[in-house]
């Protein structure tokens, strides 16, 4: 009897490739792979995954990534770090597309279950004011104030998952991602998130010898990060449990972006001087309240911040030592043939 079919939309992405290889490691299902970066850019490729590039704002795509699949996995959206989002408010709604089609395609085939990526950034701004937060509780989203354009997104598509299942029967899975790093994702170009962007900035420092680096703000602004191995496991958790309401998927760990400089200047072993700049902040603080969590899946992510800050830097730091050993190989001469396609091009 052939393994029922589970669909990564966003697969391409970090979480998405790491929940990719978690269900194929698991065995459990064929796992159908999506995104609309072409391949050579996503995260982590698997050989064994039945790999597509689709544009999932489209509805026929989404037909498409979900035929004959059982269980369809939402991770799909245009968004990055707090510079990206702030710049970027228009380019976050449209993600709104996706989670459209992709719910009206899941119901069409008969999706057994349906699960949706959402954010802490869908919190109202007036829970998140001082550094001092006591943990968002996920009855904070309302009365609504999210965060313009990603938050809202967010939370409208949470609303809309709640409304398939109510209309529809489909049975629909919600949660709310805490600042997920780690190895394995983006970390330059705008659209990384702090762990990474503060863990790239040290180890140009480091080689540098400046031993300084420039952080947005006073650096007393406090969030929570999930390590992503704990995230995956918080996923597949939720998805076997029958809770269909959102619920948060984040650490408790609570740190200023001071502190979070000071731990991964400790890994990388170098004393850093922080350099306070103008830029995007965010909320003064973000932290989550896992009263649900423990409650509903009878767990917690466990991964301290500076045990899974050590295998991110790490990776990162091989990934910058690669990209400066490519920059500095000389380039070998192309000749054009007849016939070939630099000639073709020309």
């Amino acid at each position: 009897m052939a393994k029922e079919l589970a669909v990564v939309c966003g697969g391409g992405g970090f979480i998405g490739g790491h929940l990719a290889k978690h269900l194929l490691a698991e065995g459990k299902y064929r796992v159908r792979v999506v995104d609309i970066k072409p391949p050579q850019e996503w995260y982590q490729r698997f050989v064994e995954a039945d790999n597509r590039v689709l544009d999932l704002r489209l509805r026929e795509a989404c037909d498409e990534a979900v035929e004959g699949a059982s269980v369809v996995y939402n991770l799909a959206a245009d968004m990055g770090g707090m510079g990206f989002i702030e710049n970027n408010r228009a380019l976050c709604m449209l993600s709104v597309l996706i989670n459209t089609h992709l719910l009206l395609s899941a119901k069409a085939q008969n999706v057994t279950k349906y699960f949706y990526a959402s954010s802490a950034c869908v919190y109202a701004a007036d829970k998140q004011t001082k550094s001092e937060n006591p943990g968002l509780r996920e009855q904070d989203a309302y009365p609504a104030m999210p965060e313009d354009g990603y938050g809202w997104e967010k939370l409208f598509c949470e609303r809309m998952c709640r409304h398939f299942y109510e209309d529809f029967g489909l049975e629909v899975r919600v949660a709310r991602f805490h600042n997920i790093y780690g190895p394995e994702g983006t970390y330059e170009g705008g659209r990384e998130k702090a762990p990474a962007a503060v863990c790239r900035k040290v180890i140009e420092a480091k080689r540098s010898g400046k031993h300084e680096i420039e952080i947005w703000g006073d650096g007393h602004q406090t969030r929570s990060f999930t390590y992503i191995d704990d995230c995956v496991e918080g996923i597949e958790r939720l998805m076997k449990s029958e809770f269909r309401d959102p619920i948060n998927l984040g650490s408790t760990e609570m740190v200023t972006i001071n502190e979070l400089v000071r731990i991964v200047a400790r890994i990388a072993g170098k004393r850093i001087r922080i350099k306070h700049v103008d830029g995007p902040q965010g909320v003064r603080g973000r932290n989550s309240d896992n009263d649900f969590c423990r409650s509903v899946l009878k767990w917690e992510p466990p991964t301290t911040l500076r045990l899974g800050l050590e295998p991110t830097y790490q990776w990162i730091e091989k990934q910058v030592r690669n990209a400066r050993k490519l920059a500095k190989a000389p380039r070998k001469p192309v000749r054009a043939r007849s016939g070939s396609a630099a000639t073709a091009r020309a």
